[in-house]
């Protein structure tokens, strides 16, 4: 009888801990009633300003699916997916060698609270079979960027990586800590036709940084323990494609090749954020 109602007590325990839900600090879904130039114009969910090339607009570098084409944490919400485009003219304050287009979320300026005590950030990539990558170069694609830009606290690359780092085969996804430290927090084939869903725990406090990966509607899973890396700093979450250039020498932000004709994107989905500092972590919707 003892041993049948500790199971039902730790039955009840694992259900409540399935359907807890955590405090949203930011919220980077889009619902099903807006378009792209809604991002034209200053809104509640991402920086209407950055990051662009010159003279555009988000209406030029985004483009929203139909909500059953998202992720697991778009469909409960009923949100569409965004694909961030890059082109020729995807050059973002002169940086004449690199080719961009990333959303930062509208609360996000750099010292706001998404940054401090222990959150989790959400987001899922997808490739664009239509508009493929040119995995010659190197591309960042989620990233925390300091707020004095000095480094990246963590970002997700894919591609040929500058100077051999990682080392993996180019159609990897790759999690790096702190660029300065150059650290490989985790590395996944980035599959066709599939939502990678990744979650970052990270403790600014005690600076470290977990990962939680899936594919498809998995539930999120730990494939870290939780490790060292330095995330002070504070700063901005950038979701998008930050495209190098190859053969620079110097500051490759001027100095590198970029082919002519680029039509490149990838599709994210599921960006939010929690409030972890009680242990709360979302692994399924």
């Amino acid at each position: 009888m003892v041993v049948l109602r500790l199971s039902i007590v730790l039955s009840l325990l694992s259900w409540l801990a399935a359907a807890q839900k955590c405090k949203i600090v930011f919220d980077g879904r889009v619902s099903s009633d807006l378009v792209a130039a809604d991002f034209d114009k200053p809104n509640d969910i991402f920086d209407n300003k950055f990051v662009l090339g010159k003279g555009l607009a988000f209406s030029d570098a985004l483009r929203l699916l139909p909500a059953a084409a998202g992720g697991m944490f778009d469909v409960a919400a009923a949100a569409e997916p965004a694909e961030v485009l890059i082109t020729d003219n995807s050059i973002f304050n002169d940086q004449v060698a690199f080719r961009r287009a990333e959303l930062i979320p509208a609360s996000n300026n750099g010292a706001d609270a998404s940054t401090q005590g222990v959150k989790t950030v959400h987001f899922s990539v997808l490739k664009d079979g239509v508009r493929p990558l040119n995995l010659s170069h190197e591309y960042q694609l989620a990233f925390l960027e300091s707020q004095d830009f000095s480094t990246n606290q963590f970002v997700l690359k894919t591609g040929t990586i500058l100077g051999g780092a990682g080392g993996a085969d180019p159609d990897t996804l790759q999690l790096f800590g702190n660029v300065n430290q150059g650290q490989v927090l985790f590395s996944t084939a980035f599959q066709d036709g599939v939502f990678h869903n990744f979650a970052l725990t990270l403790d600014f406090e005690k600076l470290t940084t977990q990962v939680f990966f899936s594919r498809a509607n998995d539930a999120l899973k730990a494939v870290t323990d939780v490790l060292k890396n330095d995330i002070s700093g504070q700063g901005q979450f950038h979701f998008g494609v930050l495209k190098k250039p190859v053969g620079g020498v110097g500051d490759i932000t001027k100095n590198g090749f970029q082919e002519a004709g680029i039509n490149e994107g990838v599709i994210f989905g599921g960006i939010f954020e929690e409030d972890s500092a009680d242990g709360c972590v979302s692994l399924s919707p």
